[in-house]
């Protein structure tokens, strides 16, 4: 085994400890956050049923978003369903054997990163042009997205460009995942599958302190997880509960 391959392979397991711990804690926080007060965004649903359905048309369609603004709308929804399927078809190198479901997605997934880079861009392109966002955008929001930028750009390379020796990559993850130190094969010394796994690391060590972390702060939100039945019930924070009945 080189050097190369036991750097990205510590590497790699440092990622994930900081992705699945950091991301358990931050839902944690959210979890144990009060929320005191009943703040739907109205007209909201007066069910739990209603509020099942709100959250997920808000999560697959951005219906919010969409009212809002439609060019941030479009760029969004492209950008986060050409994500969808090149996660998906990334599925291969993790299952032995390949589900039948992946298989069939993989043509799809291969030419979705070109809609993902798309909507970075359009997106990017609004933190640039449009005063009010630019007036507000941190030096981070322009390198998170140089950052997925360069992901999909590099995983473009190598599909179109440069091509990688698959198999050993996929050897080398199925290996790293079941602990089977001794079958990792020597990771290909390929420029751009070297930077891109080395960014990939990098997202997923800063995605439980960055911004991008609203992918599970969504389901978190009282303005969109709350049902609107203020007269129909009292709406009281469980530690308020706590302080009412220590109180009797």
């Amino acid at each position: 085994m080189s050097v190369l391959t036991v750097v990205y392979a510590i590497l790699f397991y440092a990622a994930t400890a900081l992705l699945l711990v950091g991301l358990g804690y931050r839902i944690y926080l959210f979890w144990k956050t009060p929320a005191p007060l009943k703040i739907p965004t109205t007209p909201a649903p007066t069910t739990r049923a209603g509020v099942v359905y709100r959250l997920g048309r808000e999560v697959v369609f951005f219906e919010s978003l969409f009212r809002s603004t439609k060019w941030t709308w479009l760029f969004g929804w492209i950008f986060h369903f050409g994500l969808l399927l090149v996660l998906l078809r990334h599925l291969r190198y993790f299952t032995d054997p390949v589900w039948t479901w992946v298989s069939l997605i993989q043509p799809f997934g291969k030419y979705a990163a070109f809609a993902m880079v798309a909507g970075l861009l359009g997106l990017w392109a609004r933190r640039l042009f449009v005063d009010r966002v630019r007036y507000i955008s941190a030096p981070s929001d322009h390198l998170i997205l140089a950052l997925l930028v360069a992901i999909g750009g590099s995983g473009i390379m190598m599909s179109f460009v440069t091509r990688t020796d698959i198999i050993t990559v996929k050897e080398f993850f199925r290996g790293l995942m079941t602990f089977s130190w001794g079958s990792i094969p020597t990771l290909p010394a390929d420029f751009f599958l070297l930077v891109h796994l080395l960014l990939v690391a990098a997202l997923m060590a800063i995605f439980p302190y960055s911004k991008l972390l609203h992918g599970a702060g969504v389901f978190f939100s009282p303005t969109r997880n709350q049902v609107d039945n203020p007269r129909e019930r009292r709406h009281l924070a469980p530690w308020a509960a706590q302080l009412e009945n220590n109180g009797k």
